[in-house]
């Protein structure tokens, strides 16, 4: 679905990125990993158009796009939940999912579509809220992350990116957060996972891609990986820069 080809990123003095490639199939959660600093954040702008790469490919099922600015991968179906959400407290949860792409009726706000679409999406993801029109400042933060990803579904995408969504989440929550992203792959999206949380990543990655210091540092199969393996190459006490990029996508990495 995407692939990246020797993509690379630099902010004045610092190189973010150095020659990094990755793919991404449908129907397969990729969890991205590495110390802070590691250049995983600014991946992610890379591919959502928010930071576009300096130098290298993206390919789009097998062709060369161009992602200069987030319009373009909201458009190949690219779809980006961060960090920080990035949603108004003040806002229900139907305001929340059409900021920005609100639908008018007549020249006016066609609040009852907005809210019928909300309500059937919500009940697609099997998703629940207590309200769509309570305040999103009024719900759990758990409630709030999977508002944050409902609303990446208003466009129908097909590459689902998630920048630390169970950092701020009891058990419970993540717990239902991660059977969602089982449910997502099981529908035939990619998911990029970013995650610091080797548990999360065991219960719903099929593989792990490692940066360490903006390079490439292995992609391992995380049910024939340890831990400690994975582990070790996040610290850099295993050096896998040099692991070679798979000639066909049958073929395994090490």
């Amino acid at each position: 679905m995407l692939a990246l080809r020797g993509v690379s990123k630099r902010f004045a003095a610092v190189q973010a990125l150095v020659d990094v490639e990755l793919e991404i199939r449908a129907g397969e959660v990729v969890a991205l990993m590495g110390d802070n600093a590691a250049g995983k954040s600014t991946l992610v702008k890379v591919i959502s158009g928010v930071g576009p790469a300096d130098k290298g490919v993206i390919e789009w099922q097998g062709s060369a796009v161009q992602i200069r600015r987030p319009q373009d991968a909201q458009v190949l179906g690219i779809a980006t939940v961060y960090q920080d959400l990035a949603m108004c407290g003040n806002l229900d949860v139907v305001g929340n999912l059409f900021l920005g792409r609100e639908i008018h009726r007549f020249g006016v706000l066609d609040e009852v579509e907005m809210e019928r679409r909300t309500r059937q999406l919500l009940h697609t993801l099997s998703i629940r809220v207590p309200d769509v029109r309570v305040p999103l400042a009024a719900l759990s933060s758990g409630q709030r992350q999977v508002v944050a990803i409902t609303r990446s579904f208003v466009g129908e995408p097909r590459l689902l990116l998630l920048d630390e969504p169970t950092t701020a989440l009891g058990i419970e929550q993540t717990s239902q957060l991660l059977d969602l992203i089982e449910e997502l792959r099981d529908r035939g999206l990619g998911v990029l996972l970013i995650s610091h949380n080797m548990g999360d990543i065991k219960a719903v990655a099929d593989r792990v891609a490692v940066l360490r210091l903006g390079r490439n540092n292995g992609v391992f199969d995380v049910n024939t990986t340890s831990q400690e393996q994975i582990i070790s190459s996040i610290t850099g006490a295993a050096d896998n820069t040099t692991t070679p990029r798979p000639s066909r996508p049958e073929e395994a990495w090490p």
